[in-house]
């Protein structure tokens, strides 16, 4: 188990959880900045075939300028990601732990928005069963 993320294997249709986690995220506030599917990425740029694979950038505006006002690099480690991805013909859920990921920048002021946006996150990640 990872533990920079919360992770779950679900027995729901790939497309369908692509729609929850979206859904969810845009009722905790996230919009979706970037969507990278992995399979045609890697079908485009080198000819493989991969299974069904993607990247959601997720963003709550209001964090994410909380963010900035605290730590001006934080843009480095925006947005969140969040993933979804077939394996052994389940679909897995994963979405990143901020509060985790932020524990290499000292900054007391960050540490509280992250465990804030972690928060959020979980509850979006909840809702998918």
């Amino acid at each position: 188990m990872i533990r920079y993320g919360f992770t779950k294997e679900l027995n729901k249709p790939y497309e369908a959880v692509v729609e929850e986690i979206t859904a969810a995220l845009k009722n905790e506030g996230f919009g979706i900045l970037t969507e990278i599917n992995i399979k045609e990425k890697l079908k485009e740029k080198l000819g493989v075939e991969f299974r069904k694979y993607i990247i959601l950038g997720a963003c709550s505006p209001a964090n994410a300028y909380k963010s900035l006002q605290v730590e001006e690099n934080i843009g480095l480690m925006l947005p969140c990601n969040v993933i979804v991805y077939e394996k052994d013909g389940k679909t897995v859920l994963s979405v990143i732990k901020p509060a985790t990921a932020m524990q290499m920048i000292d900054n007391a002021e960050l540490k509280k928005i992250a465990e804030h946006v972690e928060d959020q996150l979980k509850q979006a990640f909840d809702i998918v069963n």
